[in-house]
């Protein structure tokens, strides 16, 4: 919907701006098809029925339609009177609807290590095709309208850090994907028998995955290992070391150096 909501500013941007054909066009064509896709959503994933559906997505379109026919007939004169501050702020309001249209899914990939889940990859490629001309026919014009590139570059940046990230999630995976690939299974019926070779984030920012490795069991530090000592011999402030075998706690503090909880260290790694 963000998508959608954003062609009414731009849209109403480039046609008070006089940009050439296909850039008037190609604002009202976007927030079209993204107003089918939201229609779409209504119907397959909220339950509506059909009819409901699609006259609830024909009214939105009607009511975008006729607010950016006020927003043209509005700002036109004023700016062709120098004032420009109003279509400024359009442009301005076209970009960041239409970055924060963009910036959720990045929570997403975020859950799941930088995988990319429910994105089509050939019609991301298109919509990136998309700016890239649009920026390239803004830079043929006579004159480069920079608050109308800055949309289109916007729009190219996130949509790389998507590209990015699923590069680099298959990079990170790839041993996993390799054993998939001998055993003729799937990435996702692969780790769903070797639920071991999950890659998820570890559960603690002590635990260390071993990626290179293809294996995401983490390499847990445990407190005696957090307890080093320095090079003077002494043990860490704050530290608490467990010996294994009989559960006896050492702590250190500032005042009554080192102490047993139960009974008098009588091992060396009791002594610390």
């Amino acid at each position: 919907m963000l998508w959608a909501s954003c062609a009414v500013p731009f849209g109403a941007y480039s046609i008070v701006q006089n940009f050439n054909f296909a850039l008037k066009l190609q604002p009202q064509c976007f927030g079209g098809l993204t107003l089918i896709a939201w229609g779409q959503s209504l119907y397959y994933h909220n339950r509506w029925r059909v009819w409901t559906a699609s006259l609830a997505t024909i009214a939105v379109a009607a009511a975008f339609a006729v607010t950016e026919a006020i927003l043209i007939l509005t700002l036109r004169g004023p700016y062709y009177r120098g004032v420009e501050w109003p279509m400024m702020m359009l442009a301005i309001i076209a970009s960041v609807m239409q970055a924060l249209g963009l910036i959720p899914p990045y929570f997403e990939f975020a859950k799941r290590n930088g995988r990319v889940i429910g994105i089509n990859f050939i019609f991301l490629t298109v919509d990136f095709a998309g700016a890239f001309f649009s920026l390239m026919a803004l830079v043929a014009q006579t004159t480069f309208d920079v608050l109308g590139g800055t949309l289109y570059i916007t729009c190219m940046v996130l949509e790389i850090g998507i590209f990015g990230s699923q590069f680099i999630w298959l990079w990170r995976v790839r041993h996993v994907r390799r054993a998939a690939k001998k055993a003729g299974k799937t990435y996702d019926e692969y780790v769903a028998e070797h639920p071991s070779k999950r890659f998820a984030h570890s559960e603690s920012s002590d635990s260390i995955p071993d990626i290179e490795a293809g294996s995401i069991e983490p390499v847990l530090i445990t407190p005696l290992e957090k307890c080093k000592t320095r090079e003077s011999g002494t043990v860490l402030e704050g530290c608490i070391a467990v010996d294994p075998i009989k559960s006896d706690y050492l702590t250190y503090t500032h005042t009554h150096g080192l102490s047993l909880d139960h009974e008098k260290a009588d091992s060396p790694e009791q002594q610390v």
